[in-house]
Order: structure tokens, then C-alpha cells, then sequence
């Protein structure tokens, strides 16, 4: 086996250029290494080193395709299937998932699953379920349920949500259909 080998840990994603100081020979010790299925090509110049299990490959972990793909760290991913988790009575299941991120936009394929990169200004480090209302509201011409009865939904249960956080959060993240909207459920809580 390659020396390379001894660089490269089970279960994480590299990038060509993370892997090249190890190796005289890059591309043939890569070449070499995935057709042995020792790593598996994700995209080009990105490979995964397969973790396995008793069910078979494990995926690789998605934050870490994504860091390795983007070079950075900066990015939210978020599902639509996630607004289910509201308590607003959705139900649909969604099969995307969206990176928020200042570099990359449109739709990629990595290690078998599609991401749909979105670019956006802004975006909180962590999902707090203000911020899926807010975003849930940013996209709700997105949604397969009727816009009415989820903003209905909304509106009955918009006082188990934290006020002051969905004003700030709608303000810094909102479009501005969800600033309307948002001022008019709180207004309705006064």
C-alpha cells in the first residue's frame, strides 16, 4: 500500500491539494487508492475515505463534504424537511438540501447526493427554530403546502416563539415579505 495511507484517517473527506505534500506521486498514489476502494471519488479533486459499518459504506458526514468542498467553514445547511419540526402541522418531505454560503450557487452533486448551493449575505452559525421560522417564511413559495393554512398555522401559534429573537432575526435575515409578515403576527400578540 501507498505511503500515503498512513496519512489518511477513516470517515473523513480530503482535498487533493491536502493530501499532495504527502506524496512524489499524487495522482497515481490517488488513482491507485481508488480503484482499491481504499477512497472513493466524490467530485473532482475531492475523495472520502469509507468508513464502514455493518450495513455496509457509511456516507460521508455532510459538513465535512461540504468544508472540504467550499475551503471554508462559513456555511449553514438547512432542509425543508426541518420546518416540519415547527409544530405547524407540516408534513411534506422534501428530497434537497440547501447550502447557504457566500461562494458557490446553483446545484452540485457530492458523493452521490445533490446540494443546492444558495449564496446569501447572511446566515446565523446555528439553527434555532426562530430562524426556521424566519426561513421558513423567506421560502414559503417553496413549500408544497397551501401558503394560506401554513401562514394561518403561523399566526396561531406564533406566541410559542420567542418575540424579541424573530424580530431581530427577521430584520437582519428576512425578505422583505417576511419582515411584513412577521410584524403583522407580533402585532397580533400585542
Amino acid at each position: 500500500m501507498s505511503g500515503l495511507v498512513k496519512h489518511i484517517k477513516k470517515g473523513k473527506v480530503y482535498r487533493r491539494a491536502d493530501l499532495e505534500f504527502f506524496s512524489t506521486s499524487i495522482d497515481r498514489e490517488l488513482a491507485t487508492l481508488t480503484s482499491n476502494n481504499y477512497l472513493i471519488k466524490v467530485s473532482q479533486g475531492l475523495y472520502y475515505a469509507p468508513l464502514k459499518s455493518k450495513f455496509g459504506i457509511t456516507p460521508p458526514n455532510a459538513q465535512d463534504l461540504i468544508e472540504s468542498f467550499l475551503k471554508n467553514d462559513d456555511f449553514l445547511i438547512i432542509s425543508p424537511n426541518i420546518y416540519n419540526t415547527l409544530g405547524l402541522g407540516l408534513t411534506q418531505l422534501y428530497n434537497v438540501t440547501w447550502v447557504y454560503n457566500h461562494k458557490r450557487k446553483g446545484r452540485i452533486e457530492l458523493g452521490g447526493d445533490v446540494f443546492e448551493f444558495k449564496i446569501k449575505s447572511s446566515f446565523p452559525k446555528k439553527l434555532t427554530k426562530e430562524y426556521l421560522l424566519i426561513d421558513l417564511l423567506n421560502n414559503l413559495y417553496l413549500i408544497a403546502e397551501s401558503q394560506d393554512d401554513v401562514l394561518k398555522k403561523i399566526s396561531e401559534k406564533i406566541t410559542e416563539f420567542d418575540q424579541q429573537k424573530l424580530r431581530k432575526l427577521a430584520l437582519r435575515y428576512g425578505s422583505g415579505l417576511c419582515k411584513a409578515l412577521n410584524k403583522s403576527f407580533i402585532k397580533k400578540t400585542n
